[in-house]
């Protein structure tokens, strides 16, 4: 082949024409501290509403700092949209006896599907410790959930292993425990090449585990923070992200193009090897998502649509 018909082969349509839009998405918020980011916040949702997620999560801070503010939140969501709400939840700093009135507050707001997370320490660099009447870990949490009401759970997993993890094989063990205590799917760590989740994805099947793994996405809107994030839960961040990123930061529109082209890459990667689900960590802006929702092939639906 030579190299006109080697471009010519390359340029028969653009990359995303032909995609069907047969997949799932869902969306991840984060509770809001201030006015203006409640704004921010509500935006992003109006906007990636008429996506018809299967579900939006809204996250729970180091410590339960953010407890009432998560909750609040997850109870709007389920009191004024059409959307599945689902509420993270951990077991850190909090006894058994507080977390099942958390989740029977959830329950009785109308709230379904909890995100079930061992969590975070209060303070970053110092090791998780239980609290002595508390679940040890995310296994317990989703075993006590199960017997407290019928919600819908998703877990944590982590493609390139948990930083806190002895090794891969205990990591892919504790993820078992997870889901054989009756958590529904779990949704990974984000990473950035799809050839750590296709690893992860084989691994997991290897082990017997049948459940959902769903790819957490997180698309690169400040590259310097995610690589603080990502040294902290062990991603790996390849280097030709640097490169691509390297003189980007008094450009923000630049930033977020290259940011919205290799996310909605990963995705089509990922798409290509039959991934159907994906998770989108918007950090409360609907701009980047949307976009990359709108390259797989997904459309708004109408109202009707989404109250049917």
């Amino acid at each position: 082949m030579t190299q006109i018909d080697r471009a010519q082969h390359h340029s028969e349509g653009p990359l995303y024409a032909d995609l069907a839009g047969d997949l799932n998405v869902s969306f991840e918020f984060f509770p809001p501290k201030t006015e203006k980011m409640e704004e921010q916040l509500w935006s992003a949702i109006e906007t990636l509403t008429p996506l018809a997620p299967k579900f939006v999560s809204v996250t729970y801070g180091a410590g339960g700092s953010t407890r009432e503010r998560t909750h609040n939140t997850v109870a709007r969501i389920a009191r004024e949209t059409p959307l599945a709400a689902a509420a993270h939840l951990t077991c850190v700093a909090a006894s058994k006896a507080e977390i099942d009135e958390v989740a029977d507050a959830y329950w009785e707001a109308g709230v379904r599907h909890i995100v079930a997370l061992r969590g975070d320490p209060p303070e970053a660099g110092t090791a998780f410790q239980p609290h002595p009447d508390g679940y040890k870990g995310a296994a317990e949490l989703v075993e006590g959930l199960r017997k407290r009401h019928d919600f819908e759970i998703s877990v944590a997993a982590y493609p390139e292993t948990h930083p806190e993890a002895q090794s891969a094989q205990s990591d892919i063990d504790n993820l078992k425990r997870k889901i054989d205590a009756g958590a529904t799917r779990a949704i990974t760590q984000f990473f950035f090449e799809a050839d750590s989740f296709f690893r992860f994805r084989d691994t997991v099947a290897a082990a017997g585990i049948d459940a959902e793994i769903i790819p957490g996405i997180m698309p690169v809107s400040n590259f310097a923070a995610v690589q603080r994030m990502s040294a902290m839960c062990n991603t790996d961040v390849p280097a030709w992200m640097g490169r691509l990123f390297d003189g980007l930061d008094q450009h923000p529109a630049a930033r977020q193009l290259v940011s919205a082209t290799l996310a909605a890459e990963l995705c089509r990667n990922l798409y290509m090897g039959g991934v159907r689900d994906f998770h989108f960590y918007t950090l409360n802006r609907a701009e980047l998502s949307y976009a990359i929702c709108h390259l797989l092939g997904l459309r708004p639906q109408v109202a009707a649509e989404l109250m049917a």
